[in-house]
């Protein structure tokens, strides 16, 4: 079904804190997926996608903006995204009606803003941030679902992630079952509504598989069975102490430290292998949700001219050198699934998917979907004239305050540019994070990291007042032996490291950074 603008649909798929080992395109062979499967059997799979910081707001931000964490401000969680900066919604043709479903975390979560159209909420404990006295009268959405289900929301005073550990939800009354269900009946109802005959930009965002590392499905997979990598549970003695240190404390028996009533029995292998069990069960929870949505477009007429995005702001530990959540520079925490399936670019009739190999920064992600939708009323994207240097200006008409620092991707995608010279950059910016569990960790966190991801796959991760890293993402994928004090290396990190500079006079970084 084409729309009046012959624009195509966009579904924006998000989840939060999934690695990108959770799929079988990136070499699962036991999880049940198939609906991201479906997806990405008719996608373009790019092989290594990082996130902008290892850490929900920062990263959020730079997934709706295409700007760098410290270019607009929000260098931890919890701090609200400025006014004037503009979304993609905001950025995106007028023609566009815009749709934002479920977690948003930058920021008056329950309110409808920046630029979109539409707008459901899931937790009101995010009314605890709001910016305006007004907004904090403003009731989620979801809390509707929970009491026709007969569960009480939790209220403004406990936040989903604490709530849901002793909960005891059935599947259907998750979030994500209630955001696959609302998008589904989005996507059935647009057309017949007055904007009916505009081109749709949905984006669903899940909570889920963030911890609590428990849920609906906690029974799915046995733990004996699921396969582990050679990181599980080893130590990084080499590495940071920041990693050091937030090893000792999990492998101690210690969990996420927010009061989560989410309690494991830590001080054997196989309580680790049952809380990874049910974390990737969580991944299954939002795959069905995702079939929902995708029947919906079927059932529609309205896959053949849906652009859909799946992707997460950032990973998960999982056990993998003795940690668990993010805040990580480890692939497992900064790597993410990324699937862009474009109509009528389709790799092929006999479903395969085509691998995009080379590094990519979610922070492109932006531009490359004004790109696919044909421009923005206010965005002049690259068009991949830049592809190489990883970091491009690409829009006009707005403030220059609030250039996207993203390139397009498009070009990439129709086999006009390639990633051989793309440098890929990760930042951490703890100062003023939450309680990580020790003063010791802390003091650690609160340090700032760069990290560049070069084109050869090699990375370095610099911190001024840490022991900094450098891994072969070729000879050692796991990260197991960190080979920044290599004396044959030295003339590799100096390189590496301009390449970190040149991007952070190119972006307004102004952190300063060891001498190499």
């Amino acid at each position: 079904m084409k729309t009046a603008s012959n624009r195509p649909n966009i579904l924006f798929i998000l989840t939060d804190q999934q690695r990108q080992d959770s799929l079988a395109c990136y070499g699962n062979d036991w999880i049940e997926t198939p609906n991201l499967n479906r997806i990405a059997d008719r996608s373009f799979v790019f092989e290594n996608a990082y996130v902008t910081q290892p850490v929900c707001t920062p990263s959020r931000a730079s997934i709706m903006t295409g700007l760098y964490p410290h270019a607009v401000g929000l260098h931890r969680n919890n701090i609200p995204l400025p006014a004037d900066c503009p979304t993609i919604a905001e950025r995106i043709s007028e023609e566009y009606y815009c749709a934002y479903f479920g977690k948003w975390h930058l920021g008056n979560d329950m309110i409808q803003q920046h630029g979109f159209d539409q707008w459901i909420s899931v937790e009101d404990f995010h009314r605890v941030r709001a910016t305006k006295r007004e907004y904090r009268n403003v009731e989620a959405h979801y809390n509707d679902h929970l009491r026709k289900h007969g569960i009480e929301p939790p209220g403004i005073n406990r936040s989903y992630e604490n709530w849901f550990a002793t909960a005891g939800l059935t599947e259907e009354q998750t979030q994500a079952y209630f955001l696959g269900d609302s998008a589904a009946d989005f996507i059935r109802g647009h057309g017949e509504t007055e904007n009916g005959d505009m081109p749709f930009m949905l984006y669903v965002s899940f909570f889920e598989p963030h911890p609590p590392y428990t849920g609906p499905l906690n029974d799915l997979y046995d733990p004996e069975d699921i396969s582990v990598g050679p990181a599980f549970l080893e130590r990084p003695d080499d590495s940071s102490l920041l990693n050091r240190l937030r090893a000792d404390y999990y492998m101690a028996g210690n969990l996420n430290p927010l009061g989560i009533d989410d309690y494991h029995d830590l001080t054997a292998e196989d309580g680790w292998r049952r809380l990874r069990a049910q974390y990737f069960a969580n991944v299954t929870l939002v795959d069905r949700q995702v079939g929902t949505m995708l029947d919906a477009l079927e059932a529609t007429g309205q896959l053949d001219n849906t652009i859909i995005v799946f992707t997460s702001e950032h990973g998960e530990m999982a056990g993998d050198h003795g940690m668990l959540e993010k805040r990580s520079m480890y692939e497992e925490a900064s790597r993410v699934p990324l699937l862009i399936r474009v109509p009528g670019s389709e790799p092929d009739a006999a479903g395969d998917s085509t691998r995009i190999s080379g590094s990519v920064s979610l922070v492109d992600l932006v531009p490359t979907l004004l790109d696919l939708s044909g421009g923005g009323d206010a965005s002049d994207s690259t068009s991949g004239e830049v592809l190489g240097d990883g970091f491009a200006p690409t829009a006009s008409g707005i403030s220059n305050s609030w250039e996207m620092q993203g390139q397009s991707l498009a070009p990439v995608l129709s086999g006009d540019a390639d990633l051989s010279e793309n440098d890929v950059f990760v930042q951490w910016n703890g100062m003023g994070d939450r309680d990580l569990g020790t003063p010791e960790i802390n003091r650690m966190a609160s340090m700032h990291w760069r990290t560049v991801i070069t084109p050869d796959r090699w990375k370095l991760n610099l911190c001024p007042a840490d022991q900094c890293e450098l891994y072969d993402l070729n000879n050692d994928p796991h990260e197991m032996t960190n080979l920044y004090d290599d004396p044959k290396q030295r003339d590799r990190i100096r390189d590496m490291a301009a390449r970190i500079r040149i991007w952070q006079a190119a972006t307004g970084d102004e952190v300063d950074l060891p001498r190499v």
